[in-house]
């Protein structure tokens, strides 16, 4: 059997053809009208196209005149007056009469400078005399005030730190120690420590060299020992 169609089919199916083929109608009719109207604008608009929207006014810039002060009033200075002498008043006033032209001898009297020097008396320092020094109570009493006196630093003990410092040191006429040295070190802090115990010393026995008190350079050991 053979299908027929109505028109009114066929008009359905091409709805959408003619509904997009309405759209680029309308699209370019828009299109058309717009250009024809910027073109429109801007022919009318030509005139003001070359005048500028804003006129920009320039003010003059006025500085305010600087007073320049008016310089100082020049310093006169005293004129210098000047004497004028003659030439003979010059050679009267210079005229020197010699000892030729006088007739008399001249005496040339020298007379020497005395000038003292006192030359500086240095006593000897002796290493072994006749007596020698001695601390008060003998060696037996110098032992006891050294371990009784001497205070182990915390340093060296904590390290483990042990040893003998020994000093040198010069005894004088009336027994007082003077100049104190580290001869062998051990630590710093032992040796800050041994020092400070021989100046704090009381006075020794002064050595005698043919019964006559003279400085004597002595030497002691101070040994720091842990327990």
């Amino acid at each position: 059997m053979e299908v027929k169609k109505s028109k009114r089919a066929a008009i359905e199916s091409l709805r959408g053809t003619w509904l997009l083929m309405g759209f680029v109608v309308v699209l370019a009719f828009m299109f058309v009208s717009f250009e024809w109207t910027q073109h429109d604008i801007n022919v009318a608009s030509g005139s003001l196209a070359d005048e500028p929207l804003f006129v920009e006014t320039l003010l003059p810039i006025t500085f305010q005149e600087k007073k320049l002060e008016p310089p100082p009033a020049p310093v006169l200075k005293a004129a210098e007056l000047l004497s004028i002498v003659d030439d003979e008043d010059v050679e009267a006033n210079t005229v020197i009469n010699s000892s030729e032209d006088l007739n008399t001898p001249v005496d040339i009297i020298y007379t020497p400078v005395n000038i003292k020097t006192e030359e500086p008396v240095e006593e000897d320092i002796f290493v072994l005399v006749e007596n020698m020094p001695e601390f008060p109570g003998g060696n037996g009493a110098l032992f006891q005030y050294l371990s009784k006196n001497i205070k182990y630093p915390a340093i060296p003990q904590e390290e483990g730190i042990q040893g003998r410092v020994i000093i040198q040191f010069v005894v004088d006429k009336d027994g007082t120690i003077t100049d104190p040295v580290v001869v062998r070190s051990v630590d710093p802090y032992l040796d800050k420590e041994a020092l400070r115990v021989i100046k704090a010393m009381p006075k020794w026995k002064p050595g005698l060299q043919r019964n006559k008190a003279v400085r004597v350079k002595y030497t002691v050991p101070v040994a720091f020992r842990l327990q």
